[in-house]
């Protein structure tokens, strides 16, 4: 029997998954057409050109670029108009951002739990949260699954609710073939070196509204009547604009994203039905509303004791061990004191908690992108693993 990399032996893997974020010879062309052509910020062509063809692959008429998909959130909330004394409902389990834009605007985030089958927040959760001063709510594609898009709009429409989805991990994501993003009153996106598309940092609002794309245009670049002279500041706004040079990145990385994404379904079906075989492992069911998953994340469902842990904590350590990347996710927002201390969680969020504690274990999207020798390895870590504790 084969000893585990955590306890001396060798691991399953010595060399590197595909290397992220990917470029190639088209990303390097379009950055030095925007160094020569100038200019390298406001007004470059590289940005218009990227908005437009983000907004259309998406199926939104707008795109407003800006420099983070926390920013991209916040200038959303902003542009609907949330503010003090307002509540937007969101999920526990979400990065951090989810919240702190939430937080930026001076309303209250309202913390519920999330749905068991797919982590991403419970319709039914949010609708007995929702009061008098619930303005909006955000859904998040998590790991680039979309949410219960027709349960939250309906849910939107019955108490007169804005809809802004994070769709910060979910490029190319489809929910009964709608695109990620054109779904909700506006959209926020991230390029953070991590995502599908990257630029090292950036983001992008995406909204059919010409108004608050008008609006949000105008909150990124500090509060300009884009219409008028560059001086001419008329609300208060801040510089989030996104430069030439990561606009000219992310128009090579769009132009790339369906094929990438298509490896990253394939890879996500074999590794499904190749781990499912394996006693203590669970992979995410994806939705037969979901016609395009991202997979921006490959989650799956862990019993750590099956592998001889105690913790999942102890599990991801043993699995990185033998080569193979991987964590334990998000914390429920609740569980940050800074957060909790703005917030409200009228309910528990059980599974949430759960998905932290006991469940959930991630592997990133770059590792999708590997051969199929690649993906062997990644189930031949989890065998081994799972034999020694049979042992």
């Amino acid at each position: 029997m084969k000893r585990r990399a955590v306890d001396g032996g060798q691991p399953v893997r010595t060399k590197p998954f595909p290397r992220w974020p990917h470029y190639d010879d088209e990303e390097m062309q379009e950055i030095v057409e925007a160094l020569r052509a100038g200019p390298w910020s406001a007004g470059s062509p590289k940005i218009r050109l990227f908005e437009e063809e983000f907004a259309s692959f998406h199926q939104t008429k707008f795109g407003i670029a800006c420099s983070s998909g926390s920013v991209a959130l916040f200038i959303s909330l902003k542009a609907i108009g949330i503010g003090p004394g307002d509540q937007v409902i969101i999920p526990a389990y979400t990065f951090l951002a989810t919240a702190t834009a939430v937080i930026d605007t001076g309303a209250t985030p309202v913390i519920v739990d999330i749905d068991p089958n797919t982590y991403n927040i419970d319709p039914a959760a949010a609708e007995k949260a929702i009061t008098a001063k619930t303005k909006c709510i955000i859904p998040v594609h998590l790991a680039g699954c979309p949410a219960d898009m027709d349960a939250v709009q309906t849910l939107a429409e019955k108490h007169g609710l804005h809809v802004i989805e994070d769709a910060a991990q979910a490029h190319g994501a489809e929910w009964k073939g709608r695109k990620a993003g054109s779904m909700g009153t506006m959209a926020g996106f991230s390029f953070y070196q991590s995502k599908n598309m990257a630029a090292g940092e950036g983001g992008i609002i995406t909204t059919n509204d010409e108004k608050l794309a008008s609006l949000a245009r105008s909150l990124v670049n500090v509060g300009r009547d884009v219409e008028k002279g560059w001086y001419e500041h008329v609300r208060y706004g801040w510089n989030y604009r996104m430069t030439a040079f990561q606009a000219a990145v992310l128009r090579a990385q769009l132009r790339r994203l369906p094929q990438m994404n298509a490896k990253r379904a394939k890879a996500a079906e074999y590794l499904s039905t190749q781990l499912a075989q394996i006693d203590g492992i669970d992979p995410m069911p994806k939705p037969p509303e979901v016609t395009a998953h991202s997979y921006h994340l490959f989650i799956v469902r862990v019993q750590p004791s099956k592998f001889g842990f105690q913790t999942k904590e102890q599990l991801v350590k043993a699995v990185n061990a033998e080569g193979i990347p991987c964590n334990a996710g998000y914390k429920p927002l609740n569980s940050y004191p800074f957060i909790a201390e703005k917030s409200q969680t009228p309910s528990p969020v059980s599974v949430a908690e759960k998905a932290s504690k006991q469940e959930a274990l991630w592997i990133p999207q770059y590792v999708l992108l590997g051969e199929k020798d690649d993906l062997d390895d990644v189930v031949e870590a989890f065998q081994k693993l799972r034999q020694a504790a049979e042992t």
